[in-house]
């Protein structure tokens, strides 16, 4: 191989799925090995983190050793190991971190932590091989809402982030509630497909310190409220309208925050990231109306929405290039903030 290559193998492990990935020079994915365990946190109508570090371990060698084999490479080829650090489930990470490390002392090779949410900025760059800081990124996860102004890469300033639920977190609760179950993100899309968006009129939140803040809680009471309030008069609970009501008002207030940050900022590319960044809605809503102020607009395909390694080795190789490398005290760090090393 020749010598200015840069092969990263990834590792991924921060909540519930166990992921390998091995990525050439940041763009090129040889392989993206995702082991998810949904159907068993389903029964639980959630992530259990015990079981999600368990299974973590059992797949962990097979799901790298996969990697390997379809990217056609053996660790002599590789030129450091990727994992994420933080943010994410202490004891989820904790497998990741302590796999990786063991290959790295085994086989002297770099090692280097990487940010969970500096990860799903990075997919951008994989199917978008033109994107380039600096740009706008709004990342809407489970667990986290952040609009990102992305400087430089590995260069992070938070213009905004959630004060309670992450918007993910509130599709869930909102899911349960309405009877879908979980996960809630995939299965309120489907049921808004068949209902009127406008049918309720549900709060849209505005953070009067910071305009670019968000907050779900308070739409997600709303609709708790409303339930509660139909079978109290025992009205009939019209599912799907709820479902496509709520998912609005959330998509509205994350579009009106990027454009409103992009127009103030003067930035032309506006990208983004994270599992609910596959909802179809958000896509065609922000597609709409960057076109409209004629913004450039990124998004990876839904598989690299969700977590997955191919993100994690595209961020590490622009940690790689900067000498970013980490010693055998790399810990999990399970509430690490963007932009911490």
């Amino acid at each position: 191989m020749e010598k200015q290559e840069v092969i990263i193998l990834a590792i991924e492990s921060s909540c519930d799925e166990t992921a390998a990935a091995v990525v050439k020079n940041g763009r090129d994915v040889l392989s993206n090995v995702i082991s998810s365990q949904i159907d068993l946190h389903t029964l639980y109508g959630g992530v259990v983190p015990e079981i999600a570090s368990r299974k973590h371990i059992e797949k962990i060698n097979q799901v790298i050793q996969e990697a390997l084999d379809q990217a056609n490479v053996t660790l002599d080829d590789i030129t450091a190991i990727a994992v994420t650090y933080g943010p994410g489930l202490v004891g989820a990470l904790l497998v990741g971190v302590a796999e990786a490390k063991a290959i790295s002392f085994a086989r002297n090779i770099p090692l280097i932590g990487v940010h969970h949410i500096e990860g799903h900025i990075s997919a951008n760059y994989i199917e978008n091989k033109e994107l380039e800081p600096p740009f706008l990124c709004l990342v809407v996860s489970g667990g986290h809402t952040h609009l990102v102004n992305v400087q430089d890469y590995g260069n992070y300033e938070i213009l905004g982030r959630t004060r309670d639920d992450a918007a993910g977190e509130a599709f869930d609760k909102v899911a349960r509630a309405i009877g879908l179950g979980y996960p809630g993100g995939p299965k309120i899309e489907k049921a808004a497909r068949e209902g009127n968006p406008q049918a309720m009129d549900f709060p849209r939140a505005k953070i009067s310190d910071n305009v670019y803040d968000f907050s779900f809680s308070g739409v997600k009471s709303a609709v708790l409220n409303y339930i509660n309030g139909c079978k109290m008069k025992n009205i009939p609970i019209v599912q799907a309208d709820i479902a496509a009501s709520f998912q609005k008002a959330v998509t509205d207030v994350l579009i009106d925050h990027a454009i409103h940050a992009a127009k103030e900022l003067g930035v032309k590319k506006l990208a983004i990231a994270g599992g609910v960044a596959s909802n179809g809605a958000l896509r065609e809503g922000m597609r709409e109306a960057c076109k409209k102020r004629g913004i450039s607009f990124y998004h990876p395909s839904p598989v690299l929405c969700t977590d997955n390694a191919a993100m994690i080795g595209a961020a590490a190789y622009y940690e790689y290039l900067a000498g970013t490398r980490h010693g055998w005290d790399l810990n999990a760090i399970p509430n690490l903030k963007l932009g911490e090393r």
